[in-house]
């Protein structure tokens, strides 16, 4: 039978309509242009043609955002008296009132709201899955190709009797803040695929200012406001602050620092400093929007893939780590960190060391936005040296950029 599709996207003020129904970015971030189709795919296929049997999956069809701890909770509500008799690979996180149930086996699930969770990575091996037992976590789909989509599968009913029609529940969610859901449509089956290829260029590169710029204060927070928190250096924070349950989001402490955030990206040789005290980031990425991103080369010890979403003019790329390497950013300290460097090819045509030219325009961790240095900060050639500088380009583009500019995320 045909199944059924719904798409869950950061919510928004805009819908767009293809095949089924795109819900944009929420307000506070606005239309996202470095990823204008993301979005979270629910597919629910009708495996037989009495309804009884449902396989429901969804599909991370999100560049570079995760879902991250404590992972999707999908909920919907029933039209009629339907109830979840059985369920592999997830679990409801209530039974519900099951009383006009007479005798034999209850429902798995009798909630007129069921809330579906999956399972935990420490679910016995003989019922795990592919597609299952990741404690809700999804990858993106460039980032993880094999970890972007969770799959379960389930046997409904009503009172014992499987109705003949099935009437596709209504009122989706899917328990992540931001996230909005369109209503299900019905459509023809569809394949998914993703693209892992990689562009590869020539490359020169290029020695410009070994300065540090620094993001603005209190890019995040500020020091002695109420709320925020911090550990000065050489400090401990107390145990009792951690949180002991897996499925919790850890809170955020953080070192004390001018900016007061927990993350640090500095480039171009990359480098991104965790300075939150209590969080590891598992499977990070970094997104940045370079005017000659185009023209990479060569990454080292990153993974790389450009966002071409606008073919040509789409100078933007994501940035994650190599797995089993550097793909788990651990707790501030002196291995909270990781680095890559990078080549980029010169095109004379294009490439300029005037009004920060060769600085990133946009960074993102994780999909939140980091806070930029003020680009009237950005060192500059004296215009006196400009010419002499354009003469001499193929004499300086034979080391790394050394440049160090901080981002706070």
């Amino acid at each position: 039978m045909d199944p059924f599709y719904f798409v869950f996207g950061r919510s928004a003020n805009m819908v767009l309509i293809l095949i089924f129904f795109f819900c944009s970015v929420s307000p506070s971030y606005g239309y996202d242009p470095l990823d204008p189709k993301g979005n979270i795919t629910i597919k629910w296929d009708l495996l037989q043609s009495n309804s009884d049997t449902n396989d429901v999956s969804l599909l991370n069809f999100q560049l570079y955002r995760h879902i991250e701890l404590p992972g999707w909770k999908l909920g919907w509500e029933w039209l009629g008296k339907e109830v979840i008799w059985s369920i592999q690979e997830a679990e409801a996180t209530e039974q519900g009132n099951c009383f006009r149930f007479k005798g034999g086996q209850l429902p798995y699930c009798c909630e007129k709201k069921p809330l579906i969770v999956d399972l935990l990575p420490r679910a016995p091996y003989k019922i795990q899955t592919s597609n299952c037992c990741k404690g809700g976590v999804l990858s993106s789909m460039i980032q993880d190709p094999t970890k972007y989509a969770a799959v379960f599968q389930m046997n409904i009913g009503a009172g014992g009797v499987v109705d003949s029609d099935f009437d596709m529940p209504q009122n989706f969610s899917l328990g992540v803040p931001g996230y909005t859901c369109a209503k299900p449509v019905q459509v023809a089956p569809s394949k998914y695929s993703s693209d892992g290829g990689r562009r590869w260029t020539q490359a020169l590169a290029s020695t410009y200012n070994d300065s540090i710029v620094h993001c603005p204060k209190c890019s995040c927070s500020c020091q002695g406001l109420s709320g925020s928190k911090c550990v000065k250096f050489g400090e401990t924070p107390s145990l009792l602050q951690q949180v002991k349950d897996s499925n919790q989001e850890p809170p955020s402490i953080v070192r004390c620092t001018r900016h007061m955030c927990p993350i640090r990206p500095l480039a171009l040789k990359i480098t991104v400093n965790n300075l939150n005290i209590l969080k590891n980031y598992s499977g990070w990425n970094l997104v940045a929007l370079h005017p000659n991103l185009k023209s990479l080369t060569q990454v080292f010890s990153f993974n790389y893939h450009p966002l071409n979403q606008y073919g040509h003019i789409n100078d933007s790329g994501m940035f994650w780590g190599v797995e089993y390497y550097n793909d788990m950013l651990l707790q501030e300290g002196e291995v909270g960190n990781v680095q890559s460097e990078m080549l980029l090819h010169k095109d004379e045509g294009i490439f300029s060391f005037r009004e920060g030219w060769v600085f990133p325009k946009r960074i993102l961790f994780n999909g939140d936005e980091c806070v930029m240095p003020p680009p009237d900060d950005y060192p500059r050639l004296p215009k006196n040296t400009a010419r002499a500088a354009s003469f001499t380009l193929s004499i300086i583009f034979s080391s790394l950029f050394m440049l160090l500019i901080i981002f706070a995320c």
